[in-house]
């Protein structure tokens, strides 16, 4: 499978530090910061600094040591964010939007956290 990545995407501009974010958390291989027009009290993007364009093109071609340090900063943000149902919090939704169909503005994968209020039902039932 071939994915073809922009590398003017605004989240590569983010990570060469040409537009500036309000950084949540970084790391060697993920950076997390606060959405700019967030839908919840709590959103926060969380993007892995590689070249990937989606979470199965990450998941298929990163390495072990990226796909740890996302998950452990995800785990690290509910935690430190108060969302996590397992350490008293309320919850939260993680979304990662995919191509055409999964309607992806960033052509860089993201996951986006979502929580500190309730937060509806995420697709109308058929």
């Amino acid at each position: 499978m071939s994915y073809t990545y922009d590398d003017q995407n605004i989240f590569a501009k983010i990570l060469r530090g040409e537009i500036p974010n309000e950084t949540v958390m970084e790391t060697d291989h993920t950076l997390a910061f606060n959405d700019i027009g967030p839908q919840a009290p709590t959103h926060v993007l969380v993007i892995p600094k590689g070249a990937y364009v989606s979470h199965d093109h990450f998941c298929a071609e990163a390495t072990d040591a990226e796909i740890l340090d996302f998950a452990r900063v995800t785990s690290r943000i509910l935690s430190d964010k108060g969302l996590s149902p397992g350490q008293g919090g309320d919850g939260y939704r993680v979304i990662s939007n995919a191509g055409t169909d999964g309607v992806q503005e960033v052509p860089h994968y993201h996951l986006h956290i979502l929580g500190g209020r309730p937060l509806g039902r995420m697709l109308q039932k058929l």
